[in-house]
């Protein structure tokens, strides 16, 4: 059997023997050998093995999905889809898109079923380099540092994290996984020292103890798991098993493979607002110039407050500190909730709420009932740092409860988004990335990473990197001050991010003070957009450098990022309409590479017929803005 993509650059072929096999080819080269598929049910019963089809369904989609927010208001959905319903009470569905390939299990069983494995391989004929989120443990937070190896150097002690790069000379592939509910979330791991280069996936079993663990108590730390992966219901999808193909590295710079595949919206969203955050936390409560005491207190975040609605931000979080961690219904007596949101309130800026996931978890109705009446406009969640079946359904107990509030939800210390934004379009942001917040503790962040989260994490959803910082450095002048860090790079690296990340509730994560001595980049940090209308990957390289462009209405941005490597980019402009546009370029100066805050702003007069020239220096990036001529 064959299923083609609709562009035909894709063919996808699957093989019946004892098993279900299916393999991949890209532009008439395979990308993916023969790789099994099956499922594992405590009675028994393994869908998969020994296969009887007993209908082939066969149907073609070519759809619009509007989304509430994104990278594009409007998401093409044009694929291929072949059903095997089997005899057993399973299905399985294949999907051919023109930027890659899924399937899924899904199950018409009476009652509960007990999932005790999951069967997914990727078998491949050479020894491709990964591009590798390694964890090697399944309590975490998504925070680490990518790995640059190839398959037969993976070893078997480690395990890596989803999307994972395949960074093949003639093609990419991304793993991921999508509409991932009421089941555990997948890993990767190489199963033995052999020849072969096969990964295989691995699941987090149920948890059945668990104890107050790591930074200050935060996490619930599993300390044992059950002999299965999940109970659930015996009449359901399960994830989509999906590879994201591209020719070049661009191609994963702009993908909704994971948004596609994820379930529509099941709750009322015209009320959900992405914008701009200011942020206490990374700054430590650090202002400068002003006539009272600064910290965890009523002026500071009233500052805060007034310097956001003065600047255009929608948000300020109040991040830990303002109650009892361990009771949420506890404010601290260094300040008044109720007042602050009130005052925010009249200022048309939403307060955003910081808690630790277990004791919302346990305080849920009481804790979310109270936001509700005081007016608090969203959530910020911290410390889950799991993904087993109870963590996920963490997450969408969550976006559930908030929704019915009109709450946001921003979750931190968390996994991989996998779709739930688009299915509870309240949840507005996930970490799940190594971010700006490792300066304070940790000298390792460096552009090159930076480059790389474009590549692999942004390929699952929106990503709170939190950048803006305001202290920049040159390569291997950085360091450590939590109360006043600083980030690797230069200043328009930090400026870039606001147009290459993706993120539709986005941090300005330095004090309000340190913006104030340059009102050109507050007036950018003003105007620059969230979400978008269009997206378009210029170039890039993993790793490397990344130039990025996306419109809002008729306004288009470009940002760009660099590695510890000076380059020249030159862009061409031929996606843009007709016509003249005021262009605003935010470059490094040309002293960057000594002092890594040097910037200049540059105004010219641009159009679709030439292209831009942009100087990245070390640890460099650009951001630039684009106003059609009698449009600004």
């Amino acid at each position: 059997m064959q299923l083609v993509s609709p562009n035909k650059e894709i063919q996808l072929h699957i093989k019946v023997t004892d098993k279900i096999y299916y393999a991949v080819d890209f532009q008439g080269q395979q990308v993916l050998w023969y790789s099994p598929l099956s499922l594992s049910l405590a009675n028994g019963q393994i869908l998969g093995h020994h296969p009887k089809i007993q209908q082939q369904l066969r149907e073609t989609v070519n759809e619009t999905i509007e989304t509430v927010w994104g990278i594009r208001s409007a998401v093409e959905n044009h694929y291929n889809e072949l059903t095997l319903e089997m005899a057993g009470d399973y299905s399985i569905i294949f999907r051919v898109y023109n930027d890659g390939v899924a399937y899924r299990f899904r199950t018409n069983i009476e009652g509960q079923i007990t999932v005790t494995a999951e069967e997914v391989a990727y078998r491949f004929l050479e020894d491709y380099p990964l591009v590798a989120h390694v964890v090697g443990d399944f309590q975490t937070s998504y925070e680490k540092l990518y790995t640059k190896y190839k398959i037969s150097e993976v070893i078997e002690e480690e395990f890596i994290s989803l999307p994972l790069v395949v960074d093949a000379p003639q093609h990419k592939l991304a793993i991921v996984e999508a509409d991932l509910f009421d089941y555990p979330g997948m890993y990767i791991e190489r199963i033995g020292n052999n020849n072969r280069f096969i990964l295989s996936a691995l699941f987090p079993a149920f948890p059945t103890q668990w104890e107050p663990g790591g930074l200050c108590q935060f996490n619930l730390r599993v300390t044992e798991r059950a002999d299965y992966l999940a109970k659930t219901t015996g009449k359901r999808d399960f994830p989509w098993r999906a590879l994201v193909i591209a020719a070049e590295d661009k191609g994963l710079a702009d993908n909704d493979m994971v948004y596609k595949l994820s379930r529509p919206a099941v709750v009322e969203s015209d009320w959900v607002k992405p914008g701009k955050v200011a942020w206490d936390w990374f700054n430590d409560w650090n202002l400068t110039g002003v006539d009272f005491e600064t910290g965890v207190n009523n002026k500071t975040y009233e500052y805060y407050i007034d310097f956001a609605a003065k600047y255009n931000l929608e948000y300020v979080i109040m991040d830990e500190g303002w109650s009892d961690v361990f009771d949420l219904l506890l404010p601290k007596p260094t300040v008044d909730v109720p007042h602050l949101i009130q005052y925010a309130k009249e200022r048309n800026i939403g307060i955003v709420l910081w808690c630790v996931w277990h004791t919302l978890d346990r305080q849920m109705q009481s804790a979310m009932d109270l936001f509700e009446e005081w007016g608090v406009a969203g959530v910020k969640v911290d410390f889950i740092d799991r993904d087993d079946q109870i963590a996920i359904n963490f997450y969408e107990n969550l976006a559930r409860e908030g929704a019915k509030r009109k709450i946001l939800v921003n979750i931190h210390g968390c996994s991989k988004p996998t779709g739930l934004h688009r299915t509870y379009p309240n949840v507005i942001n996930y970490e799940g990335v190594r971010g700006n917040e490792y300066n304070k503790f940790d000298k390792d962040e460096n552009p090159g990473h930076n480059v790389d989260l474009v590549f692999t994490r942004m390929l699952a959803g929106p990503m709170d990197y939190t950048p803006g910082s305001m202290r920049n450095s040159t390569q291997g002048k950085f360091f450590m001050d939590g109360s006043s860090p600083m980030s690797h790079g230069t200043r328009c690296h930090q400026l870039g991010m606001y147009v290459v990340y993706y993120s539709p509730m986005q941090m300005l994560c330095d004090a309000p003070t340190a913006y104030l001595p340059y009102p050109d980049i507050l007036a950018f940090l003003s105007e620059v957009p969230v979400s978008w209308d269009e997206t378009i990957a210029l170039q890039g390289r993993i790793g490397e450098y990344v130039a990025i462009a996306r419109r809002k209405g008729r306004d288009w941005y470009i940002g760009a990022l660099t590695d510890w490597t000076e380059r020249s980019l030159s862009l061409d402009l031929s996606f843009l309409e007709e016509g003249l546009y005021n262009a605003t370029i935010f470059a490094d100066g040309i002293n960057a590479n000594r002092h890594a805050e040097d910037y200049r702003v540059m105004e010219r007069t641009i159009s679709n017929s030439e292209t831009l020239g942009l100087l990245l220096k070390k640890g460099g990036g650009a951001a630039v803005k684009l106003i059609p001529v009698g449009n600004g």
